[in-house]
């Protein structure tokens, strides 16, 4: 039997196809608007898109979570979450798996998960698989907004919801979010402008 491999330039065209299929999924996904938000953002919207799944949703508190940002509950099945929104190019280390592990016995958990818009280190993946924590990365999450669909797209929560407060880094005054004209991009910029003129990006990590 021959088998006949279509090949477009030196790659298989089957692997083209995969990634242009990839790509499609991204942006249908909404994914890319999460890069824009600030960690406070993105446990919102984890929220909106667990709560569609039919899970009951907590978010801790913000001091004292213990390694968990959000607590899921359906029936007698409880899940410890913890968020992790990144910058390109920034791996989730193991210490998430390892605060992660320690949540689901503070909370009394059934699973513990991480979930991310970035990847993980291979370190993570490692402890992970030893220690049964779900790790979520950017694709998986893809696939996730994809089959759930939830009410809210990461578009409507970037807009809806303030990121954390923060204090300038220059000054110590309060920041407050600011837009740029005829762009989407929205930015801190300090409430002592124009003393202080210094500025920060949302998503900063």
């Amino acid at each position: 039997m021959i088998v006949i491999l279509i090949m477009v330039g030196s790659k298989p065209l089957f692997t083209i196809l995969k990634r242009k299929q990839l790509e499609q999924n991204i942006a249908r996904s909404g994914i890319r608007d999460i890069d824009l938000m600030d960690g406070f953002q993105f446990e919102a919207y984890l929220k909106v898109l667990f709560s569609r799944s039919g899970y009951h949703v907590t978010v801790t508190p913000k001091s004292g979570d213990y390694g968990a940002d959000l607590v899921l509950t359906k029936g007698t099945k409880k899940i410890v979450v913890q968020a992790k929104r990144y910058g390109y190019g920034n791996r989730v280390s193991l210490g998430a798996v390892q605060e992660i592990y320690a949540a689901r016995a503070y909370y009394g958990a059934d699973e513990a998960w991480v979930v991310t818009n970035s990847e993980f280190t291979k370190q993570a993946g490692i402890l992970g698989s030893a220690c049964c924590v779900k790790l979520i990365n950017r694709n998986a999450l893809s696939q996730m907004i994809l089959k759930i669909n939830p009410s809210q797209t990461p578009r409507e929560i970037y807009e809806t919801v303030n990121p954390a407060p923060r204090e300038c880094k220059k000054c110590g005054s309060p920041m407050f979010v600011r837009s740029v004209q005829k762009r989407e991009r929205k930015f801190f910029g300090c409430s002592n402008y124009p003393k202080c003129t210094y500025t920060e990006n949302i998503n900063k990590d």
